[in-house]
């Protein structure tokens, strides 16, 4: 063995070692959400169901008070209330998964910052294991798999230092990156080796690393629009007498309103779809390098193109037919559906020209995209 080899495999292993280190930390992170959804206190939920009987909004805007305790200064931010889809109720934001509570609010922070760690480990182990074999880090589907991870947390975080209040989707961001990495370590993983020569070629670097970022931000659009479904369901039944169960009053109430989720949702698959198209055209211009013809109806092309489509009936839909609510959230999910098929159904159950690598389960394909 040379002394070349034996770095790269130390690399390797060491990128192995950071990869399992962040999913340890992204566990933390995950309890400690938790803890910020249970400890947070309920004393200041509950205002929506008055927010749905009120007539007319109030005339002065509610003040801004400033509560000190136990070293822990929480600011009481007002309400914000936002018009609903359907235009038939003003709903405020709920108070965000502390609930108010300083005690919540702390873990929150804390759940973030684990979530800052684990992120920084993990693209560690993504880095590591790119210099173990001197080229781009998704050349298979494991190594698409903890970089999307990371991306998708990059995005979260990214969001949060822009200042947007998105911190409800850390639970939610936490568990689905444990699956997925759970998924890539066991089921999916790969040694670290090279690739077949149709991947070299630095439209690897541009076409997989867009799809990458594209899959990240589809996916938080995909969670708001899922939240939104919920606690749409949850305004309609307080608007029409009915009572919420514990799990509504506890969860639900503290997410931002229905209209809040759906105008999130809407905004971040509309400020990813031009990245969408321009990795499509990036991936036909690739295979016309590679494969001597821009489009050959490949299946991964065919569903890259269907999710394309879904996406932009998505948008048509809402910037022309005023599609919004629920029927909007159902064609956003379908267009993520597409998204996730494209991914995992068409690199697993079927074959074609992106398949590259056995992963080492029968019908279980790597791909590069």
């Amino acid at each position: 063995m040379t002394l070349a080899a034996a770095t790269n495999e130390n690399l390797a292993n060491l990128s192995n070692t950071l990869i399992y280190s962040a999913m340890a930390v992204y566990t933390l992170a995950f309890f400690a959400y938790i803890a910020e959804w249970l400890l947070g206190s309920r004393s200041k939920v509950g205002r929506t169901a008055a927010a749905l009987t009120a007539t007319a909004p109030a005339e002065a805007g509610p003040a801004v008070t400033v509560k000190k305790g136990g070293g822990t200064t929480v600011l009481e931010r007002p309400q914000v209330v936002v018009r609903a889809a359907a235009g038939s109720r003003d709903v405020p934001d709920g108070p965000g998964a502390h609930g108010g509570s300083e005690q919540g609010d702390l873990y929150g922070r804390i759940a973030v910052s684990l979530t800052a760690l684990a992120f920084l480990i993990a693209a560690g182990g993504v880095l590591t294991r790119a210099l173990s074999v001197q080229r781009a880090p998704w050349g298979n589907m494991y190594e698409f798999n903890i970089t999307f991870s990371t991306v998708a947390v990059g995005v979260y975080l990214t969001l949060l230092a822009a200042r947007k209040n998105v911190r409800w989707l850390g639970l939610f961001l936490t568990t689905s990156v444990l699956l997925d990495l759970g998924l890539a370590v066991t089921v999916l993983y790969t040694e670290s080796d090279q690739l077949v020569p149709a991947l070299h070629s630095y439209w690897l670097y541009i076409h997989v690393s867009t799809a990458i970022l594209c899959g990240a931000v589809f996916y938080v659009g995909a969670v708001s629009t899922i939240l939104y479904l919920f606690r749409d369901s949850y305004e309609n039944k307080l608007a029409s007498g009915g009572t919420p169960g514990r799990f509504a009053t506890s969860v639900l109430e503290r997410l931002p309103a229905a209209a809040s989720l759906d105008k999130f949702s809407y905004r971040v698959n509309a400020a990813v779809f031009p990245l969408w198209t321009f990795t499509i055209i990036a991936g036909a211009i690739w295979a016309g390098d590679a494969w001597g013809r821009y489009w050959g109806w490949d299946p991964k092309e065919t569903w890259s193109f269907i999710t394309w489509v879904a996406y932009a009936g998505y948008l048509h839909a809402r910037a022309t037919a005023g599609w919004k609510g629920r029927k909007a959230a159902y064609l956003a999910l379908l267009a993520f559906g597409c998204w996730l098929f494209n991914y995992y159904g068409v690199n697993i159950f079927v074959s074609g020209k992106h398949s590259y690598a056995d992963v080492g389960m029968g019908v279980l394909r790597a791909a590069g995209f």
